[in-house]
């Protein structure tokens, strides 16, 4: 924990076995899964590891999605997952020599296994792989955008198409970080979705910014429409919850929803909510980044000097859950030995002492008296 102040607040994240259970149960994973276990010596791929489109149908039928018009599209995304998350293993019958229309063998991947035998820190792994798997196809322009550019022999003019993939990723990186923010802020929607004309506006309009020129509602209206595409896939996996964009606001409005009036109901131009399996896998990504992203337990098994420097900006709730859960890590016989490291933290003439010694000793105190009777008197 630096001793700066955090960029971000702390998250109180679900167990981890909390978290594994709502992983499998996220949709698109949940029939990845079904369709790596229906998958057979008899089952054809394409030499990319796609399922090959006559065997679709038999997929879709598999996954209950047989009347569903898109049921085909649904099974290609769902395959598609269980070979970027190592549920499927596909070899190429040829390697890199293979043709087109070649077909590779497909067996099943050793990450299966560990979704029913592993830990949960196992099936979290394989999650995360998935939602970058996700993730990149959020980010990757329509088919419609460079079906034109498509050369005779399968490649894609990317210049062409004025598409920068890691500025994309950048782009959806700054939205779910904004997201988790408002998500953790005091003063945020708490368990309350977030409306969607909001969260562009986060991305496009500056602070000091007072009326929004009509140019700003404009690109706040291009990034609505943009991200309603986005959650629309990342739905799936499990990281939010979704009220996509009404379509009949396109219709009536034109080809784009623009940002609501005051007294239109927000809530049919997109409504987003992070659930706790989304909470944490941010989190995740934040941390790889680099991002300075605490959680509450952080701290707990730390020296009292780290655990009241950090709690010192921690709102009132989840410093006081800090602070009981380092207590908790110390059991009745440390009592007195905690205490006594709790206030030796408190003193000193550094800069910081003051902050140490005013905010946090009360929450220190209130703490320690709801915790009287568990750790006796002292």
């Amino acid at each position: 924990m630096s001793a700066e102040r955090p960029s971000l607040p702390p998250v109180r994240l679900h167990t981890e076995a909390e978290l594994a259970r709502d992983a499998l149960a996220a949709p698109l994973l949940a029939r990845a899964v079904r369709l790596a276990r229906w998958a057979g010596p008899a089952t054809r791929v394409g030499a990319g590891g796609e399922l090959v489109e006559a065997q679709l149908p038999a997929a879709a039928e598999h996954l209950g999605l047989g009347d569903d018009e898109d049921g085909a599209a649904y099974a290609s995304e769902a395959w598609r997952l269980a070979v970027d998350t190592g549920l499927l293993d596909v070899e190429d019958p040829e390697g890199e020599e293979a043709e087109d229309d070649a077909e590779g063998t497909v067996t099943v991947g050793e990450n299966l296994g560990l979704l029913t035998s592993g830990s949960p820190q196992d099936v979290l792994a394989i999650w995360l792989d998935g939602l970058e798997a996700v993730h990149a196809d959020a980010t990757a322009p329509a088919f419609d955008d460079f079906a034109d550019l498509i050369g005779e022999d399968g490649s894609v003019d990317f210049e062409a198409l004025d598409w920068d993939p890691q500025e994309e990723a950048e782009f959806l990186d700054g939205v779910l970080g904004n997201l988790y923010l408002l998500t953790l802020s005091e003063a945020g929607p708490a368990d309350a979705p977030v409306p969607l004309p909001a969260l562009a506006a986060s991305m496009v309009v500056p602070e000091d910014m007072g009326e929004p020129t009509d140019d700003v509602l404009e690109q706040v209206s291009e990034v609505m429409m943009r991200l309603d595409d986005q959650f629309r896939v990342l739905a799936p996996i499990g990281i939010v919850e979704y009220r996509p964009v009404d379509e009949a606001l396109l219709t009536e409005e034109g080809e784009e929803a623009t940002p609501p009036a005051d007294d239109e109901d927000v809530t049919r131009y997109g409504m987003v909510k992070l659930t706790p399996l989304g909470l944490y896998g941010i989190r995740e990504r934040m941390l790889e980044a680099g991002v300075e992203a605490p959680a509450v337990g952080d701290l707990a098994d730390k020296g009292a000097d780290v655990l009241l420097d950090g709690i010192a900006y921690y709102p009132e709730e989840a410093a006081r859950t800090e602070v009981g859960l380092w207590l908790g890590r110390r059991g009745t016989d440390e009592a007195e030995a905690a205490a006594a490291e709790l206030l030796g933290a408190a003193r000193g003439a550094d800069e910081r002492a003051p902050l140490r010694r005013l905010p946090n000793s009360s929450r220190v105190r209130g703490r320690w008296r709801d915790s009287s009777a568990r750790f006796g008197d002292t």
